[in-house]
């Protein structure tokens, strides 16, 4: 794994190579950013979204966080990064498609699903634990039905976590409104880090299937 150093040699590679040979995107780029997708993804250092869809710098607007989760619309005073993140794309950028990628061996998710966080605020904040608890509805048929332990529930988990996160996207009324108006799409993905393999979700049947 690389240190900062390390990435340090990284960027000169880069203002030697494809920051030099793509000159002229990147002067492009320079005059504003036009995304058409916004993709919220995990934390995790395994999923990358550039490097899972190919894409270069400028083309997709991206969100990362514990388990890929967005919140439900709330006005309450606070710090909202993922809303504040979801306003500027929708009102602004005025992306026409958002993606949410769970993906396999989520932590936030196996927290969720364990409930291992509980009692243990991995410090002064509780901050990881409050904010898997937006799983928490999720989490009981899951436990019921699979268990909380071995890969088919903790599969189930970080699928489920997928659903919840496009319901709640569904409570901001410019993403209700947009997407009434055909002008937003919803998708939901899901990356499968033991193979490679990504999968979206069919809305109409609740499953994910194999992208072709």
């Amino acid at each position: 794994m690389k240190n900062f150093d390390q990435m340090i040699e990284g960027y000169r590679r880069f203002r030697s190579g494809d920051w030099r040979q793509q000159h002229s995107r990147w002067d492009q780029l320079k005059k504003g950013q036009h995304p058409k997708v916004m993709v919220i993804a995990c934390s995790d250092s395994r999923v990358d979204p550039t490097q899972i869809f190919d894409v270069n710098p400028g083309e997709i607007f991206v969100v990362r966080n514990v388990a890929a989760l967005v919140p439900p619309f709330e006005t309450s005073p606070g710090r909202h990064g993922v809303s504040a993140a979801l306003e500027f794309a929708v009102q602004f950028l005025k992306v026409r498609e958002i993606v949410v990628m769970g993906h396999g061996m989520c932590g936030g998710c196996l927290a969720a699903l364990t409930q291992e966080l509980r009692g243990n605020e991995l410090g002064e904040g509780g901050f990881v634990a409050d904010w898997i608890e937006m799983l928490d509805p999720v989490r009981d048929p899951i436990a019921a039905e699979l268990g909380t332990s071995g890969r088919p529930a903790e599969r189930a988990m970080e699928q489920a976590a997928v659903k919840v996160s496009l319901a709640n996207l569904r409570t901001f009324p410019c993403i209700q409104e947009k997407e009434e108006r055909g002008s937003l799409t919803l998708h939901g993905a899901y990356f499968a880090i033991s193979d490679g393999i990504l999968h979206v979700l069919d809305q109409a049947t609740g499953q994910f299937r194999a992208a072709e």
